[in-house]
């Protein structure tokens, strides 16, 4: 029941809503320091950690893009944005919104959870739903994170339609407000940390990314190597070819689609359709 697409409850979100720095930037976490026991960092590495899960830096790395300069933007600009408002932007607001619902929808629609499941032997829950998803949308939040104030002003959208989500899945599920407020709590703590030791994974080498896994979607009891080897790769492969998405197509239609879990040659970058866009209706 929590894994059928509500979509008419996610596509309340755009109707609701009032309102590429370079690879290599964090992504800013405002709960994790609230966390400590979710964020904690294991002291012992598993023995297989020294093994190098790929040959070469090549998957450590995304490709190498052009990137974004930073915007030069006014003392006005900067004044009203620290002051919780949104400035001017390339694209319409309102059309960067359904670009955020859109590219959310992809990352519950477009992935084979029972896949996930299967191989990596977790629970069919809505919490490994949740670990699941939450993996994906990092990996769009880091994506666009670099295409500037648009890329950022999307990213707060992207979160938002997951947390609107969740929480009608959980009612769906019939858990009562005062369990649904605790989870979502719980849920909320585990999603920051989780995107912070991913982005030191995504920075690093293969066992750092392991490490991340193993703490956050395996919740650390991940005992076969196999499994972190294929989600390592899996995100590797991943990150790498969202990359190739051109960014405009990306703030304009939200239009991802994933790799496969498994697939003979990981190591290849796929050449992706460019999506249309059409305005038409909105």
């Amino acid at each position: 029941m929590y894994r059928r697409p509500l979509q008419a409850a996610v596509r309340n979100v755009a109707h609701a809503a009032a309102g590429r720095t370079a690879r290599g930037k964090v992504l800013k976490t405002e709960s994790c320091c609230g966390a400590p026991a979710v964020c904690g960092w294991s002291t012992a590495a598993p023995q297989w950690a020294s093994r190098r899960l790929h040959t070469a830096t090549q998957l450590s790395n995304v490709k190498e893009t052009q990137q974004h300069s930073e915007e030069e933007v006014g003392a006005f600009t900067k004044f009203i944005e620290a002051m919780g408002f949104t400035a001017p932007l390339k694209y319409n607001k309102w059309k960067i919104k359904i670009a955020a619902l859109r590219m959310y929808t992809c990352c519950v629609e477009r992935i084979n959870y029972d896949e996930f499941f299967e191989k990596c032997s977790l629970p069919d829950t809505l919490n490994s739903w949740f670990l699941i998803a939450q993996l994906h949308v990092w990996m769009c939040l880091v994506r666009m994170r670099q295409e500037g104030r648009e890329g950022k002003y999307m990213c707060r959208y992207i979160v938002h339609s997951m947390w609107e989500d969740v929480e009608q899945r959980s009612k769906i599920m019939g858990i009562d407000a005062v369990h649904r407020k605790e989870a979502m709590k719980a849920m909320t703590e585990t999603f920051y940390a989780a995107i912070f030791g991913y982005d030191e994974g995504i920075l690093s080498d293969d066992c750092v990314l392991a490490a991340a896994l193993w703490r956050n979607l395996f919740n650390r009891q991940c005992e076969d190597p196999r499994q972190l080897e294929l989600l390592v790769e899996y995100v590797r492969k991943q990150m790498q070819f969202i990359d190739t998405l051109d960014g405009e197509d990306l703030l304009l239609t939200g239009e991802v689609k994933w790799r496969p879990l498994l697939e003979e040659n990981a190591q290849s970058i796929l050449k992706v359709v460019k999506p249309t866009y059409n305005d038409t209706g909105l």
